[in-house]
């Protein structure tokens, strides 16, 4: 979902060009309209009255100009925005009917049945569905995020930290080591919980498998570290371009990092990569800016 981060500063980007635009034509037509008004009251040596009448015009046809610029260039786009908005809290409501359906007769089905295999099977339907509804849950937040800001929570970044572990530890792959005391933060939550999912994520891509990956909590540091292939001093220098891989060979389209790193600077997280070729990596969030 970090993704859409990367097309909100893309669309606001070409936003603040539609208004610069609107802005320099505006400007240059009544820059020329007003020396126009001024020249030609000049040159007929007319009174103070009728200068006040030329400027009174002048600000009707501003006005009026203004008015039809806006009208051209910004109403097509409102016009737009409501209707993907109102398709998007459509598609939204509708995911969520099926989605709650399946998690209530999931339920249902493991109060009645007493079939080892059948619970199994229904477990995993059940963990898909928890894993759809985060997925929902992300979809809904990335839709609000382009629509407003999204406010900041305080929350407890053990249990976020642990929350986050679990899902990975599904995966059955690498295993976490969890040092984390009791510390409150207050950001944009969902953001940051897939900010860290990345970076756990990376962790794990660049690490092989039944390599333990840490995360530590020292002061208002917090340390994510594995003992994967590592980076050279080379490569950390390009480690937040956009599509760069240190391997090309692993999934991902390389702009997790840069989208890290946006995350990081909008919420005022100072980051840091500390890495080595064959020995590993170590990505510090200084989160002092953010402790409640």
């Amino acid at each position: 979902m970090f993704e859409a981060l990367d097309t909100k500063w893309s669309y606001m980007y070409s936003r603040i060009l539609e208004r610069l635009l609107a802005l320099v034509i505006y400007v240059i037509t009544m820059t020329v309209l007003l020396m126009s008004v001024y020249r030609f009251l000049e040159n007929w040596h007319l009174s103070d009255f009728n200068f006040f009448i030329g400027g009174a015009l002048v600000l009707l046809v501003a006005v009026g100009w203004g008015y039809i610029l806006t009208h051209i260039i910004f109403a097509p786009k409102k016009q737009l925005e409501d209707k993907l908005s109102s398709l998007s809290n459509n598609i939204i409501h509708e995911l969520n009917i099926p989605l709650s359906t399946i998690k209530a007769n999931t339920s249902m089905l493991k109060k009645s049945i007493d079939d080892e295999k059948t619970l199994k099977r229904l477990g995993r339907i059940e963990d898909a569905s928890v894993r759809l509804e985060k997925l929902y849950h992300e979809l809904v937040y990335s839709i609000r995020k382009e629509m407003h800001t999204i406010e900041k929570e305080s929350f407890s970044l053990h249990d976020l930290l642990k929350e986050r572990v679990h899902v990975f530890q599904e995966q059955k792959r690498n295993p976490f080591l969890l040092d984390i005391a009791d510390y409150v933060i207050e950001v944009d939550k969902i953001g940051f919980e897939q900010m860290i999912d990345n970076l756990i994520s990376n962790a794990m891509k660049y690490s092989k498998k039944k390599t333990p990956i840490s995360l530590v909590l020292e002061g208002d540091t917090l340390s994510i570290i594995d003992k994967g292939i590592g980076m050279s001093s080379t490569e950390l220098l390009q480690v937040y371009e956009r599509y760069f891989q240190v391997d090309e060979t692993k999934e991902g389209a390389g702009i997790g990092l840069a989208l890290v790193k946006s995350y990081c600077d909008e919420q005022g997280i100072a980051i840091q990569i500390h890495s080595q070729n064959s020995v590993g990596t170590e990505v510090r969030l200084n989160l002092q800016n953010v402790k409640v």
